[in-house]
Parts: C-alpha cells; sequence; structure tokens
C-alpha cells in the first residue's frame, strides 16, 4: 500500500502563524497610534504656519487682525480650529479629532516686537509629540 501524501497545514503550523501575527500587531497598533498623534500635531502646526504671511501683510497694511485678513477661508478646517488674535499677536490652533493622547491640545505662534515668530503647545500635547522648535 502506497503511503498517502500529506496535503495542507497542520494545527500547529496554523497556531504558530497566529501566533506571529499576533505579537507583530501587539508591537505595530502602538507605534501606529504614536505616528497619527505625531501627524495630527503637524498637520496643525502647518496649517497655523501657513497664516503667518497673512498676518504680516495685515499688520504693515493697518489692516485689523482677523481669521480673514489672515487669509483664513474658515475657522473651522480638517485639522484645526484656527484663531487670530491682534492685541495679543498669536495665531491658534485648536487640534480637532486628534488622538487621545494629544486630544485638547493647542498649538500657538506668537509674533514678538522684532517680527520673529515663536512657537509654544499646550500641556494637553506630551513632549515626545511636540513639532521641533515648539515648547
Amino acid at each position: 500500500m502506497k503511503g498517502q501524501n500529506q496535503k495542507g497545514f497542520t494545527l500547529i503550523e496554523l497556531m504558530i502563524v497566529v501566533a506571529i501575527i499576533g505579537i507583530l500587531a501587539a508591537i505595530a497598533i502602538p507605534a501606529y497610534s504614536k505616528y497619527q498623534a505625531r501627524a495630527k500635531v503637524a498637520a496643525g502646526l502647518a496649517e497655523v504656519s501657513a497664516l503667518k504671511t497673512g498676518y504680516e501683510d495685515a499688520l504693515m497694511t493697518g489692516t485689523a487682525i482677523s481669521l480673514t485678513a489672515v487669509g483664513a477661508a474658515n475657522a473651522t478646517t480638517g485639522n484645526c480650529t484656527l484663531a487670530a488674535d491682534g492685541t495679543a499677536a498669536t495665531l491658534k490652533c485648536t487640534l480637532l479629532n486628534a488622538p487621545t493622547i494629544v486630544a485638547g491640545g493647542e498649538i500657538t505662534l506668537t509674533r514678538g516686537a522684532a517680527g520673529t515668530w515663536t512657537c509654544a503647545t499646550n500641556a494637553s500635547i506630551p513632549a515626545d509629540y511636540k513639532p521641533k522648535g515648539c515648547s
């Protein structure tokens, strides 16, 4: 009698594959969450930074500082609720739809008397997630 050829995988082989996939997922999911949070903060910074040129233009022409004067078509974007304050010389982005770790985060750009801009974040954005150059 001829021997039968085995076809397919044994149960132990399938269990090993499932275990490997589980280990990889346990490593990847936290890394992806961290990536999402950093990306949201970076997108918020990019959106609020885009308003600096409009702010400078409005300041030089003597136009009252407002969101429309600095070039923001809407106060709400996909990443931020934007605000412009001429008295405090600030542009602010409050993050929207952000991952839990950075929820409620705010990025504030402040124009100094010499025309230099500084970036600051509130306590809702942990140090690991702050963009380079923001305190």
